[in-house]
C-alpha cells in the first residue's frame, strides 16, 4: 500500500511538471524526441536459462526474471544495479494498451523475453518507469498468435523531452520515494524469508511458543 501511494505520488507529479503531450504546441526549450534518444538498451546481456538448467543449480538466491514477473532464483547473476524491464514478447502490455514494466534493483539475471533498459538524456530508470506508466504502447505492438514489441517500434515512440533543468528537479524530487520502495519491498523480501523459515519449524514443533506471554 506505502509502495502503491508512494508511485501514485510521483506519476501525480509527473503529470503536473510536463503537462504536455505529443500533439500540443510545445513551449521553448522542449521538443518532441523519440525513446531511443533517451534510453539505452542492454538485451544484448540478456542470456536465457531452461528450467532443466535452473532446477540443476544449488544456490539459487539471485532473482531471474521473464517478460513479465519473476520467475526463479538462479546461482548467478549478469546485472547489478537499477534497471526497467519492459515486456517484449508474449503479455506485453495491459488491458489499457500500456506496457508491462518491472523496477528492479540489485543482482539479477533476466531472460530474453523483456527489454533491459536504463535512461539518457536526463532520464532516469525512475523517471522513465514513470514515461512508460503513461505511455500506451498498443499501436507498435505485432504479433496476433505471439505479441511482440520489437526493438526498433519501441525505439520509435514519439514522447515529449522537457528542459534538462525541470527534468532534473523532477528526478531529485522522485528519487526518495523510490528508495523507499527499494527499501520496503526488501524489508518486506526479508520477512517473507524469515516467515518460510520459521513457519515450518513451529508447525512441527521445533519452536515452542506456548511460553510466550501476549
Amino acid at each position: 500500500m506505502i509502495n502503491n501511494n508512494l508511485q501514485q505520488q510521483a506519476i501525480a507529479l509527473f503529470q503536473n511538471t510536463f503537462p504536455y503531450g505529443v500533439e500540443d504546441d510545445l513551449p521553448d526549450g522542449w521538443r518532441i524526441a523519440s525513446v531511443g534518444e533517451i534510453i539505452e538498451l542492454h538485451d544484448s546481456r540478456r542470456i536465457p536459462l531452461s528450467g532443466g538448467e535452473r532446477d540443476k543449480m544449488e544456490n539459487k538466491v539471485y532473482p531471474y526474471y521473464g517478460a513479465t514477473s519473476l520467475m526463479d532464483y538462479v546461482d548467478n547473476y549478469i546485472f547489478d544495479g537499477i534497471y526497467l524491464l519492459l515486456g517484449e514478447d508474449g503479455t506485453v502490455i495491459d488491458t489499457k494498451g500500456y506496457p508491462v514494466l518491472q523496477y528492479v534493483w540489485g543482482k539479477f539475471w533476466v531472460n530474453n523475453h523483456a527489454h533491459i533498459l536504463t535512461g539518457k538524456l536526463g532520464f532516469t530508470v525512475e523517471s522513465l518507469w514513470v514515461l512508460f506508466h503513461l505511455t500506451s504502447v498498443r499501436s507498435i505492438v505485432t504479433g496476433a498468435v505471439q505479441p511482440k514489441i520489437s526493438q526498433a517500434n519501441l525505439r520509435s515512440i514519439r514522447v515529449v523531452l522537457p528542459p534538462q533543468e525541470l527534468l532534473k528537479s523532477y528526478n531529485e524530487c522522485i528519487q526518495p520515494m523510490f528508495s523507499t520502495i527499494r527499501n520496503n519491498s526488501s524489508e518486506n523480501e526479508r520477512l517473507s524469508t524469515l516467515r518460510d523459515s520459521l513457519l515450518p519449524k513451529l508447525l512441527n514443533g521445533e519452536i515452542n511458543v506456548s511460553e510466550v506471554e501476549i
